[in-house]
């Protein structure tokens, strides 16, 4: 099991054995604090507690200094041994007191109890098998396969991606792409006594953490916002820059990774100049490499970039989703992939990166309806000139009869959505008539519970949008040993963002007012006040005309014709090339999807 996750733990491994034989904890490391052999996994600690743990706890050093107050002693400069001490002075509660990314399992050999969670956002994977004997865990499902587990595909998931582009159920967050492996939610721990230790073995999951959306803060100001989110987000970044090994950035020439440098830059030494990775895309209408070049430039970093394409993009396909393990939704998870590449091949260990601003601060386009919506239902948006301004900005959301129902009648416009969806979905021609019939009985498609700004944000963040792209970031950049770390998803500045009124987020037309402001004075205003949104995107559209390309979807479409997902006249049907965010992206699903029977 291990061995399948050399990549994640390159410097190192352990096992160990509990004396009954009953626990078996087995780790891969990559040694990024307290590079000594202190710093080895499974760590014992008070001669009763067996830890392994994958990410960071960001705030070990403070809350290291908490512990020693009261009595705790330590043995390494790990945040590793900082948790398994918090554990034992807090026990349950120690997660609360956590600001970081992490998947740690804690077997505490007195009480004969296992104690595993997994961070707030999950940054981190947990997956697991329980079958009501034996509980089997691991950073990635491959080392579950190692184990012996069966491979059963969840064909009821499948269905919802094929159809709408899920790659998760909003409604069950455990559920995975096989029907016998489930994961950890994000925020949440895991508690478990094996039977042999029990009359009757216990197994229970609890959420540890959520983010209030409806504690609005009516009367901050401007500045007093802008104050904060800077102490806050400084906080965040110089908590990421704790490392025994050298850091770089990644950076693709948006306010986010901008962002992240600027701030980067504000807080260190210049002794040695500063290193960021790019993924640039010559000739692209969206390639993003003039504005990267211009932080580079202005923040005198040592850029290297690499330049991905369709034929690297065919021969690296089956290594991608091995890492992966479930079907993905674009091509940007390969821009990515290759950034972290780059990393390794510069002997930079770890990145930091501007993922997650875009969930909390609204910084997609979609978010304007939601925002707009909102203001109609407080009688203002006509007098506030947003969508004058945003259309100004060349912003071409639409806001009709549609948007104003949802408004005045969310319930309603839930349904009404819902069903639309999955009308949507049964109508799909491509899909055989049994495989509908049979996996459309739990198809699903979600809204918000709340129809505000703040709802929108709550359920992009926390139920349904963010956690996909930190599982594509995750596997990406353990595929190469690197390791990620995300300012934007500190829990404290995640909070105070949604302690705000809607209008910090959206304002005069522009998506994340609040980031921009605060970063005006540290970036150029082509990156502050860019009007055109790109979200990481590459040339997916002109990538599916590669002839290999187009013969590995035409095999993919053959895979799922005889697994009698597809009909058999769907596989000779013409392939429509579809750039990476477009709705509709069928070829490409099925191209991904395939992968799940091979």
């Amino acid at each position: 099991m291990t061995d399948v996750l050399s990549h994640r733990g390159p410097d190192g491994e352990g096992h160990w054995i509990n004396p009954a034989g009953i626990v078996a904890l087995g780790h891969r490391r990559l040694s990024i604090i307290d590079l000594s052999d202190a710093g080895h996994q499974p760590m014992h600690y008070l001669d009763r507690y067996t830890i392994i743990h994958n990410g960071e706890i960001y705030n070990y050093i403070e809350l290291r200094e908490e512990l020693q107050k009261t009595g705790y002693s330590f043995h390494s400069q790990t945040d590793t041994e900082v948790i398994v001490a918090a554990y034992d002075n807090w026990k349950d509660d120690c997660v609360e007191h956590f600001d970081g990314m992490f998947a740690f399992a804690i077997w505490d050999e007195k009480e004969k109890k296992l104690f595993a969670a997994r961070d707030r956002f999950g940054e981190k994977p947990f997956y697991y098998f329980h079958d009501g004997e034996k509980l089997i865990f691991a950073s990635e499902m491959k080392a579950l396969w190692a184990y012996g587990i069966e491979k059963k595909n969840n064909l009821k998931l499948l269905f919802n991606f094929l159809t709408i582009g899920y790659t998760d159920n909003p409604e069950r967050p455990e559920e995975t792409f096989y029907e016998n492996i489930q994961k950890l939610p994000a925020a949440s721990y895991l508690k478990y006594c094996p039977d042999n230790y029990r009359d009757n073995n216990q197994f229970s999951i609890l959420k540890y953490w959520d983010i209030e959306i409806e504690n609005i803060d009516e009367e901050i100001d401007d500045d007093e916002a802008i104050e904060e989110f800077n102490l806050l987000f400084n906080t965040s970044v110089r908590r990421r820059l704790r490392s025994d090994v050298a850091i770089g950035t990644s950076l693709s020439g948006g306010l986010d990774s901008s962002s992240v440098i600027a701030t980067l830059h504000s807080l260190t030494a210049h002794s040695s100049q500063l290193t960021a990775f790019s993924s640039i895309f010559p000739g692209f209408e969206k390639d993003e490499s003039a504005f990267s070049k211009l932080v580079a430039d202005q923040y005198n970093l040592k850029q290297f970039t690499v330049v991905p394409h369709a034929v690297s993009l065919a021969s690296d396909f089956e290594k991608i989703f091995y890492h992966q393990e479930e079907p993905f939704t674009s091509a940007s998870i390969y821009a990515q992939y290759k950034v972290y590449e780059l990393a390794r091949q510069q002997g930079i260990k770890v990145l930091l990166d501007g993922q997650g601003a875009d969930e909390t601060l609204a910084g997609y386009h979609k978010y304007y309806k939601w925002y707009w919506q909102e203001l109609f239902n407080k009688r203002k948006l006509i007098s506030s000139n947003e969508i004058k301004a945003a259309r100004q900005n060349g912003v071409k959301e639409k806001f009709g009869p549609r948007n104003i129902i949802a408004a005045l009648f969310p319930d309603f416009a839930s349904v009404i959505l819902e069903r639309q969806y999955l009308l949507n979905a049964l109508r799909q021609e491509d899909l055989t008539k049994e495989f509908v019939q049979h996996q459309s009985k739990e198809a699903y498609y979600a809204t918000p519970a709340h129809f505000n700004l703040n709802g929108a944000l709550y359920f992009n963040t926390m139920q349904h949008g963010l956690e996909e792209l930190l599982r594509y970031a995750d596997r990406n950049s353990m595929a190469h040993g690197r390791e990620v770390r995300l300012p934007f998803l500190s829990h404290e500045l995640v909070e105070f963002i949604f302690s705000l009124p809607a209008n910090f987020k959206i304002r005069k037309g522009w998506t994340k007012w609040l980031l921009r402001k605060s970063m005006e004075k540290s970036l150029p205003a082509e990156i502050i006040w860019r009007r055109d949104k790109v979200g990481f995107e590459p040339p997916q559209q002109q990538w599916m005309q590669d002839e290999k390309l187009k013969e590995m979807i035409h095999e993919a479409k053959k895979k799922l014709a005889d697994e009698k997902i597809l009909k058999p006249e769907t596989v000779n049907k013409r392939i429509i090339p579809k750039a990476a965010h477009e709705a509709d992206n069928y070829d490409w699903r099925y191209l991904t999807a395939s992968f799940l029977f091979k």
